[in-house]
C-alpha cells in the first residue's frame, strides 16, 4: 500500500470449526499510519480473522509477521503485549465495576502492593479524554451508563493499553451521532500519530469518510483489496454478497392501511423521558420512530412492553384500554406483542444455550401440555423459522453464541415470531448487521406487515426509516415533534425535525417539509 513497508502481515490463514469453514487461505497486510477497512457480510470471516490476529483463537494453518518477524499469539494478553488491541462488537466491560476499574483491569497501578486508586483514576481520565469521552466520570459504575457511553469506555480501555495496531469491530454501532463524530476525530488523530487501525463496519458512509484502504471478505476468503474510494458502493456490495446488488428496500403498499388501530398510546408520559406521547399503529403498517438517539424512543418501546413502572396516560389494544404490567402480559393473550431488543447479546439470547433452545424458549407455553413439550410440533415450528429467516447454522444443537452476528439477530427475531405476534416492536434491529442480512430483514418486515402485523420500528439509520416505513414519528426530548408520511419521509425532514430546527411542533401527514 503506497510502497510503505507492512507493519503486520497474515498469509494463508485458515480456521475451521468442525465442518464449518470460517477462514480459508486468507491474507491481510496492515500498514502503520493508515486506516484499513475490512468489509464483508456477517459470517464472511471478518470476526474470525481479527480473533486470530488478537490471539483469541489459533489458526489451523498460515503465518503472521510483525515488523517482518514471524509471530504467534497464545492469548489476547500476548497480542496486547505485542501492541495489538481489539475492541470487539461484544463489550468486555464488567457492569458492576467502575469505569476506572474497567479501564485498567488488566494492569492496575499499584502502590505498596495495593491498587493505587489515585493513579487508576488519572489513567482512566487520560484514556477517556483521548477517546473523546472526558464527560464520563471515572468513578461511575458501568451498569449505570447507557449503551453508547459504555462503548466509549470500551474505546478508552483499548487506548489505555497504548496499542500499535487498534482493531475496531463495529465500534460505532451503539454510538450516538455526536459520539461517532468524536470517535472519527480520535481515529484520524491516531492515524496521524502512526497507529495502524483496522476498521470493521457495515456503514458505507463511515468507510468512505475514514478508510485509506479496503479489503473485502466473502466465504472466509479475501476476494478484493483496493484503495478506498476507487469502487462504488454497489460494486463493493456485489463483492461482499457475491451476486448482483438489487434495490435493498422492498416496495411499500400503494394505499395506506385503512384498518383500525391495533396499538395506541394516549398522552403517555414517564419520568422526564416521555412527554404526552399519542400515536397509533394499524394492522399492516410499519410506523417508524425517528429522531436523534436518546430522545425517548427506547423508553417508548419498553413502556408498551410492560417494562417501565409509573407510566401516566393510556395504552389501548384494539381500541380498549389495557394495563400491561410485565413483558409476560405483553406477549400473552389477546395483546400478542413482541419486542426485538437493542442488544441481542445480553437482552435477546442465552449465548451458551443451543440454537434450538433459544428458538423455542419464548413459545414453550404454546408447545407444551401439562408441562410436556410436544417435540414434533417444536421441530416443525423451528424448521419453519430457520427456513423463513434463512438462518445459517451448522446445526440446531450448537451454542447460539457460535453463530455470526447476523444469524444471532435472526434467531432473536425467529424466537418471537414463533409466538405469532400481532404487534412487533423493533429496537434498532439491524445494528451491526451486514448489508445482505439487512436486506433479508427489510423483506421480512414488509412480509409480516402484509400478513397483518402492526410494526413499530425504531432505527438510528435514516435510510431505513425512509425505505421501510409508511409513517415516521420524529421524537425530540421525549415528545413527538412531527409525523412524516409517504413522500414526505425525506432525509431533510428527518434531520431538521430531529434537530428541532423546523420552528414548530406540528404533526403533519401531508408533504412533511421541514
Amino acid at each position: 500500500m503506497d510502497g510503505a513497508a507492512p507493519l503486520f502481515r497474515m498469509e494463508g490463514i485458515s480456521k475451521r470449526y468442525g465442518g464449518v469453514r470460517a477462514l480459508e487461505k486468507a491474507d491481510l497486510t496492515v500498514t502503520a499510519g493508515s486506516i484499513h477497512a475490512i468489509l464483508g457480510e456477517n459470517g464472511a470471516g471478518k470476526s474470525t480473522l481479527i480473533k486470530v490476529m488478537a490471539g483469541v483463537v489459533a489458526p489451523d494453518e498460515g503465518a503472521m509477521s510483525l515488523d517482518g518477524r514471524e509471530v504467534t499469539f497464545a492469548s489476547p494478553a500476548a497480542a496486547n503485549q505485542a501492541g495489538i488491541v481489539c475492541i470487539f462488537q461484544e463489550l468486555s466491560l464488567i457492569p458492576e465495576l467502575s469505569v476506572a476499574d474497567n479501564i485498567v483491569i488488566s494492569d492496575p497501578p499499584k502502590r505498596f502492593g495495593m491498587i493505587d486508586r489515585k493513579a487508576q483514576r488519572r489513567i482512566a481520565k487520560e484514556a477517556l479524554a483521548r477517546a473523546g469521552a472526558s464527560d464520563i466520570h471515572p468513578r461511575a459504575l458501568v451498569k449505570d451508563l447507557p449503551l453508547s457511553r459504555r462503548q466509549m469506555v470500551e474505546i478508552a480501555k483499548a487506548l489505555a493499553r497504548k496499542p500499535r495496531i487498534l482493531i475496531l469491530d463495529e465500534a460505532t454501532s451503539a454510538l450516538t451521532a455526536a459520539d461517532v463524530a468524536k470517535v472519527f476525530a480520535v481515529l484520524k488523530r491516531l492515524r496521524s500519530e502512526g497507529l495502524a487501525l483496522l476498521y470493521i463496519s457495515h456503514r458505507m458512509n463511515e468507510i468512505a469518510e475514514l478508510a485509506d484502504h479496503c479489503t473485502v471478505f466473502r466465504n472466509g476468503r479475501n476476494v478484493a483489496s483496493y484503495p478506498a474510494g476507487s469502487k462504488s458502493d454497489n460494486e463493493v456490495v456485489e463483492l461482499m454478497i457475491g451476486r448482483e446488488y438489487s434495490h435493498i428496500f422492498p416496495p411499500k403498499p400503494v394505499a395506506a392501511s385503512a384498518a383500525a388501530p391495533v396499538l395506541e398510546a394516549r398522552n403517555l408520559s414517564w419520568a422526564d423521558r416521555l412527554d404526552n406521547i399519542s400515536l397509533s399503529v394499524r394492522a399492516g403498517e410499519v410506523v417508524g420512530l425517528g429522531g436523534l438517539d436518546g430522545q425517548g424512543q427506547r423508553e417508548l418501546l419498553l413502556a408498551f412492553f410492560g417494562v417501565l413502572r409509573g407510566l401516566r396516560g393510556e395504552v389501548l389494544i384494539d381500541g380498549k384500554p389495557v394495563s400491561i404490567a410485565s413483558p409476560t402480559a405483553a406477549s400473552h393473550g389477546r395483546i400478542g406483542m413482541a419486542l426485538i431488543p437493542e442488544d441481542r447479546k445480553t437482552e435477546g439470547l442465552m449465548l451458551p444455550m443451543t440454537v434450538r433452545e433459544n428458538l423455542s424458549f419464548a413459545a414453550l407455553d404454546r408447545l407444551s401440555k401439562a408441562g410436556i413439550i410436544d417435540r414434533a410440533a417444536e421441530q416443525r415450528l423451528i424448521d419453519d423459522m430457520v427456513g423463513l429467516l434463512a438462518i445459517k447454522t451448522a446445526g440446531l444443537d450448537i451454542p447460539v453464541g457460535a453463530l455470526s452476528g447476523g444469524n444471532q439477530q435472526k434467531v432473536v427475531i425467529a424466537k418471537w415470531l414463533m409466538r405469532q405476534p400481532r404487534i412487533i416492536l423493533l429496537n434498532d434491529p439491524t445494528r451491526g448487521i451486514d448489508v445482505g442480512t439487512k436486506q433479508e430483514l427489510y423483506q421480512l418486515m414488509r412480509k409480516l406487515a402484509d400478513a397483518g402485523a402492526a410494526i413499530l420500528f425504531y432505527s438510528t439509520d435514516y435510510d431505513e426509516l425512509i425505505g421501510c416505513c409508511d409513517r415516521v414519528l420524529v421524537l425530540y426530548d421525549g415528545a413527538i415533534k412531527r409525523e412524516l408520511v409517504g413522500e414526505g419521509i425525506t432525509e431533510h425532514a428527518l434531520i431538521a425535525t430531529a434537530l428541532n430546527i423546523h420552528g414548530d411542533d406540528r404533526r403533519t401527514g401531508v408533504g412533511g417539509k421541514a
